[in-house]
């Protein structure tokens, strides 16, 4: 199996954004079958995004159910400022946030036991090489803590500055940029010693 890199280019996922752009328009002006569609093309997107924030299989629909639900909220709030899929990207990405922190207090509340936490390597490989290749590095991805975490996801998923990962988390630059050299130093530890 090939290495990963962070910095290759990233598939696509859904359909490609020309198709997307086509049902912003008539979902911004109320037609429901179109924003349905889109909702529909967005899924893919943001459930991966959804999984590459977050630990294990388990909660994934869920977040991405609700993410999507706080798009098609705020459908009309898109100004047409910036891309329409980093606006969608950035919904899903404080989502999953907010159901992480809730989560975590619920934790303190009713901590769980150990054997009640599913195992996200548990699910036998299957499919193309592509999913094959997601699913290796989500599972990396779960080997190291979650704000170097999502410090490499925001900036290699989403593409966001380091300026930018600071204001979304209300961290300074210095701060990002510590995450994502600890992050990558910890990935490419766990990516050397499985290839050795």
């Amino acid at each position: 199996m090939a290495a990963l890199r962070l910095d290759a280019p990233r598939p696509r996922a859904g359909p490609d954004p020309a198709a997307i752009e086509a049902l912003i328009r008539p979902a911004l002006e109320g037609h429901r079958p179109s924003a349905e569609r889109l909702l529909a093309a967005l899924l893919p997107r943001v459930r991966n995004l959804v999984r590459y924030l977050i630990r294990g299989d388990r909660d994934v629909d869920d977040i991405a159910q609700e993410a999507l639900t706080l798009v098609y909220r705020r459908l009309s709030t898109y100004e047409g400022q910036g891309a329409f899929l980093s606006w969608v990207d950035r919904i899903a990405a404080r989502a999953t946030f907010a159901s992480r922190r809730r989560e975590r207090a619920l934790r303190e509340v009713f901590p769980m036991e150990p054997e009640a936490l599913s195992d996200p390597g548990a699910e036998p490989p299957a499919g193309p090489e592509a999913y094959l290749t997601r699913r290796r590095l989500v599972a990396l991805l779960d080997t190291i803590p979650g704000a170097q975490r999502d410090a490499l996801v925001m900036h290699h998923v989403l593409g966001l500055t380091v300026p930018e990962i600071g204001a979304e988390l209300s961290i300074s630059d210095e701060t990002v940029r510590s995450r994502l050299r600890l992050g990558r130093a910890t990935l490419r530890g766990h990516m050397e010693s499985e290839e050795g």
